[in-house]
C-alpha cells in the first residue's frame, strides 16, 4: 500500500507541473526489471529483463519531453539504470550512477524523473552497478525532434533501434568473480545485433525506401564495424549533432557510442547481411542480422561483405572525416554553427593518462594513477548534506604523475561555467573508449603519440563534432573542449566495462556556491538515501 501511494503521489506532483508547463510534454513508464532465461549464443544464461524484454524497450521521445520511469526492482541485489548521453541539465541526481544516485534495494521502486532538455539525437540506457550490463538491462533511447525544428533530412520511411555489442557466455556473477579475483576477463564469445547472436535479428524494407538505423555500441570492451551487404551507409547524426552527410562503406562504433546512419533499399529484391565484426582483435569476432526486402526473391546469398580489421589509420581517418553540419538546425531552431567554440580562450587544461598495473596483488586500472573506488556514500549526496570524509577534493592531479596506482575516491573539482580542455594520453596498446555524464563535448583533435602544447596547430575549430563518448587509439591523444555549464557530479569513465569496473573512472565535481534553481535543481524529494545520508530529510515537496 505504502508503494502504491508513493507512486500516486509522485505522479499527482508531476502533473501539477505538467498542467503548469504545458509546453512540455509528460512520459510515463513502468518497467520491472527481472531475471529471466536468455540464449543469445546457444546456451541458457541468467538475463536482466525489463519488462520481460531481452534488450529492454525502446524509450521514444522529444526534445524538453519529461521522462517518468518507474523502476521496480525484482533482482536479489541493489539495482540501477543510467541513461547515457541524457545530460540531466542541472539534475546530477537523476543519472543513476553510484557516485549521484542510491541502489535501488531488492523488493523496491524508484522514479526517475528525467528532462531530456535541449536535445535530439540517438543514445541508450545501461544499468550501472556491479557487472550488470553484461547480462542486459540496456535499450535504445531516441529524442525525436520538434515539430516546427528543420531537420536536414526528409523523414525516413522507417526508423529502427540496432544494439550491438560483444558477448560472454558466461553468466554476469561469473565475470564479476573473476575481476573481484584480481584477474583478467578473456577474449568474448561472440558480438550480439539485438540482443541476438549471428543471423538471429532481421529487419524489413520495401524497395526503394530509406530508413534510418540508430546504432549503439553497447558491449564490454570492444571497437565494432557496421557494414550492411551492397548498401552504402550515409552518415546524419551522433550523440545528438546533426553531421555533414558523408558516405561511408561501412562505419566504426567504439563502445559505448551512438549514430544515426540512412541507406536507401535500392538494391534487387532479395535478402542481404547485416555484418558486425571486432576491430583491432585477433581473432576477428563477427555476427551477422539479415536485411528482407519485402518483395524478396531468395535468402542471403554470396561471402560476407569483407571490411577493416586491424587497421587503425583507417578508422582514424574515418573519425576525422565525421564533422558537424554548421547550417543544420539542432534541438532549437538556430543553427549547430552559431556557437563559435573555436574563439573562446580555455581557462584550463587537464590530462589524463590511463594505465593498468596491480594494486595488492590484483588486477586494477586508473586514470594519473589513481585506482578509484566507490565510497560508502553516493558523493552527490556527501555534498548535499555536507557530510565530511566520504571523499576529498583533489584526489586525483590534472596532470599525469608518472607513478603507480594507488586506490582512492578520486573526484576533480572545477568551476561552472569554465571552458576546459581536457586531453586524454593514451600510452597503452589497446584502444581506449572515455564517456563524459551530464555533457557533450567539442572533439578538436586526435593523433599519435604524445600530446604536447605544439598539438593545438592542428585541432578543428570550426566543425568539430559535439558528442559525449570519444575514442583515443593505441599510443595516441584525444583532445577536446568542455563548456561546464551543467552543475553537478558527473562521472568521467572508460566504457571498457572491466577497465570501468576495476577504477578507470573519476568524478568531475562542476561546482558553484550558488543555490539558484537557475544553477541547479534541488535533490529530487523522491531520492533514495543509504550510507551515511541514511535517516536524513530531503526537502519538503
Amino acid at each position: 500500500m505504502r508503494l502504491h501511494l508513493s507512486v500516486a503521489l509522485i505522479c499527482a506532483t508531476v502533473s501539477l507541473f505538467a498542467i503548469a508547463r504545458a509546453e512540455d510534454p509528460y512520459r510515463f513508464f513502468n518497467w520491472n526489471v527481472t531475471y529471466g532465461d536468455i540464449f543469445p549464443l546457444g546456451v541458457r544464461q541468467t538475463g536482466i529483463l525489463i519488462n520481460g524484454q531481452f534488450p529492454g524497450p525502446d524509450i521514444h521521445s522529444v526534445t524538453n519531453d519529461n521522462l517518468i520511469i518507474n523502476v521496480f526492482n525484482n533482482l536479489d541485489v541493489p539495482f540501477l539504470l543510467s541513461w547515457n548521453g541524457i545530460q540531466n541539465r542541472r539534475n546530477s541526481y537523476e543519472d543513476g550512477v553510484y557516485g549521484t544516485t542510491c541502489p535501488i534495494p531488492p523488493g523496491k521502486n524508484f522514479t526517475y524523473i528525467l528532462q531530456v532538455k535541449d536535445q535530439i539525437g540517438s543514445f541508450y540506457y545501461f544499468p550501472s552497478l556491479d557487472f550488470h550490463k553484461a547480462a542486459g538491462g540496456f535499450g535504445g533511447i531516441r529524442i525525436l525532434s520538434r515539430p516546427r525544428i528543420p531537420v536536414p533530412f526528409p523523414d525516413p520511411d522507417g526508423d529502427y533501434t540496432v544494439l550491438i555489442g560483444d558477448w560472454y557466455k558466461s553468466n554476469h556473477t561469473d565475470l564479476k568473480a573473476q575481476l573481484d579475483g584480481g584477474k583478467k576477463l578473456p577474449f568474448p564469445d561472440g558480438i550480439l545485433i539485438n540482443g541476438r547472436g549471428p543471423g538471429g535479428a532481421s529487419f524489413n524494407v520495401e524497395q526503394g525506401k530509406t530508413y534510418r538505423l540508430r546504432i549503439s555500441n553497447v558491449g564490454l570492451q570492444n571497437s565494432l564495424n557496421f557494414r550492411i551487404q551492397n548498401h552504402r551507409l550515409k552518415l546524419v547524426e551522433v550523440e545528438g549533432t546533426h553531421t555533414l552527410q558523408t558516405t561511408y562503406s561501412s562505419i566504426d562504433l567504439h563502445v559505448g557510442q551512438s549514430m544515426s546512419v540512412l541507406f536507401t533499399a535500392d538494391q534487387p529484391a532479395k535478402d542481404y547481411y547485416i555484418v558486425v565484426s571486432s576491430r583491432f582483435t585477433t581473432p576477428v569476432l563477427t555476427s551477422t542480422a539479415t536485411l528482407r526486402y519485402s518483395n524478396s526473391a531468395g535468402p542471403v546469398s554470396g561471402p560476407l561483405p569483407g571490411g577493416p580489421t586491424i587497421q587503425i589509420d583507417w578508422s582514424l581517418n574515418q573519425a576525422r572525416s565525421i564533422r558537424k553540419n554548421l547550417t543544420a538546425s539542432g534541438p532549437r531552431p538556430n543553427p549547430q554553427g552559431s556557437y563559435h567554440y573555436g574563439l573562446i580562450n580555455t581557462t584550463r587544461t587537464i590530462i589524463l593518462a590511463n594505465s593498468a598495473g596491480q594494486v595488492n596483488g590484483k588486477q586494477r586500472y586508473g586514470v594519473n594513477s589513481v585506482s578509484f573506488v566507490p565510497a560508502d556514500t553516493p558523493l552527490k549526496l556527501a555534498d548535499y548534506f555536507k557530510i565530511g570524509g566520504v571523499y576529498r577534493i583533489g584526489s586525483i592531479s590534472d596532470k599525469p604523475t608518472g607513478g603507480g596506482l594507488y586506490l582512492d575516491t578520486s573526484v576533480m573539482n572545477t568551476d561552472y561555467r569554465a571552458f576546459i580542455e581536457i586531453v586524454f594520453q593514451n600510452n597503452e596498446d589497446i584502444v581506449q573508449s572515455w564517456h563524459l555524464d551530464g555533457y557533450n563535448f567539442f572533439l578538436v583533435g586526435m593523433d599519435g603519440g604524445q600530446w604536447t602544447p605544439a598539438s593545438r596547430s592542428g585541432y578543428n575549430l570550426r566543425d568539430a563534432v559535439s558528442r559525449c563518448t570519444t575514442q583515443v587509439y593505441p599510443k595516441s591523444w584525444t583532445a577536446i573542449y568542455v563548456a561546464l555549464d551543467n552543475v553537478g557530479m558527473w562521472n568521467l569513465r572508460s566504457e571498457n566495462w572491466a577497465r570501468r569496473y576495476l577504477g578507470q573512472q573519476f568524478y568531475l565535481r562542476v561546482f558553484t556556491t550558488s543555490t539558484s534553481l537557475r544553477d541547479e535543481y534541488p535533490i529530487p524529494k523522491n531520492a533514495l538515501l543509504c550510507g551515511r545520508a541514511s535517516g536524513r530529510r530531503t526537502r519538503p515537496i
